[in-house]
């Protein structure tokens, strides 16, 4: 039976079809962690995802396909928090660590990576962005329940700490310490639900505001990792597309604004200082740790990226102005 076969047989098994009904799946293509399909059932298309062990990265690259049930369970308990739009779980397989979930079409939900690369660079939605994540960590913060549900460090460390920070100090003997600092800060602070991957590769700009996928990487921790994680997208951008650097660095601007504008469960100064250094932390890995980011191929692009993440993490650098500072400074100086 081959692979497909599997899922078809699954989402009998699920209810989702009905009798006699064979859907097509169309497997799609941009992620790295898993297998994702759209199956076009009588009733309209849903989208399917199977955890792998592997990613498809060059490098060698195993992860716990266990994530495929925490992300499930992510998009449960986010539902209603009044944060970014959320697919809804249809139906699990735990044990075969796939699920299925309501399809966003594409032509009114557009990948907000696309987006940027094509120049539209819209503020108000990175602030409502900003502010919607905030939200999430806001009403999840002190939870005691939501803490054990996603107490999975081991899988945060496999898919997060290990390959961007781990890797990175590896490569950057001289930055380790600082390096090393950051991952353990970010592993000790147990404050919040974290998704993992606010990326824009996984985010679709959507009538009702920003739908936000792929939460495998979901782990009750350091909200300052979400907030970092996406600002370090909107400073990539500005190199890859430099024409558009302005408007990537007020888009910038409005992201972590409406952000901190939510910051209720701890001083926002007090998250900042944190989130800055690992958003420089982080800046360096997309170039130099596991999982570079593809589209940086022009060496003076690493470089330009890379020197501003150096610069930062060789100072004091408590704010998010002075990361975004050094990569324009950087970008300009070429």
């Amino acid at each position: 039976m081959g692979a497909d076969d599997d899922i078809l047989d699954w989402l009998r098994a699920a209810g989702l079809t009905k009798a006699g009904e064979t859907p097509v799946l169309t497997p799609l293509s941009g992620g790295v962690s898993s297998d994702v399909f759209r199956a076009d059932l009588e009733s309209g298309p849903i989208c399917v995802k199977r955890a792998l062990g592997q990613l498809k990265v060059a490098a060698d690259w195993q992860a716990p396909v266990e994530r495929s049930a925490y992300e499930a369970a992510y998009l449960r308990a986010a539902a209603d928090l009044g944060g970014p739009v959320l697919p809804r779980v249809l139906a699990e397989d735990a044990d075969r660590h796939l699920f299925a979930m309501t399809w966003f079409e594409p032509a009114d939900h557009p990948v907000w990576k696309a987006e940027l690369a094509s120049g539209r660079v819209d503020s108000g939605f990175a602030r409502t962005l900003g502010a919607g994540l905030a939200r999430v960590h806001s009403r999840t913060a002190g939870d005691a329940t939501v803490a054990r549900a996603f107490d999975t460090i081991p899988l945060f460390e496999a898919l997060r700490l290990a390959p961007y920070l781990e890797h990175t100090a590896q490569a950057h003997p001289d930055l380790a310490p600082r390096l090393r600092s950051l991952a353990e800060a970010t592993r000790t602070h147990r404050l919040a639900l974290v998704h993992g991957d606010v990326s824009p590769k996984n985010i679709l700009v959507g009538p009702a505001g920003p739908v936000l996928l792929d939460a495998e990487c979901a782990w009750y921790g350091d909200p300052a990792f979400d907030i970092a994680f996406c600002a370090n997208h909107l400073l990539l951008k500005a190199v890859w597309k430099p024409a558009h650097a302005a408007a990537f660095a007020d888009a910038f601007d409005a992201l972590l604004d409406g952000y901190l504008a939510g910051v209720d469960w701890e001083g926002p100064g007090d998250l900042e200082t944190r989130a800055a250094p690992l958003l420089a932390a982080l800046l360096l890995a997309r170039v130099d740790g596991k999982s570079p980011v593809e589209y940086l191929t022009d060496p003076r692009d690493k470089a330009t990226v890379r020197g501003a993440a150096v610069a930062v993490l060789t100072r004091d650098a408590p704010r998010f102005a002075d990361v975004r500072n050094a990569l324009h400074q950087h970008l300009g100086a070429r």
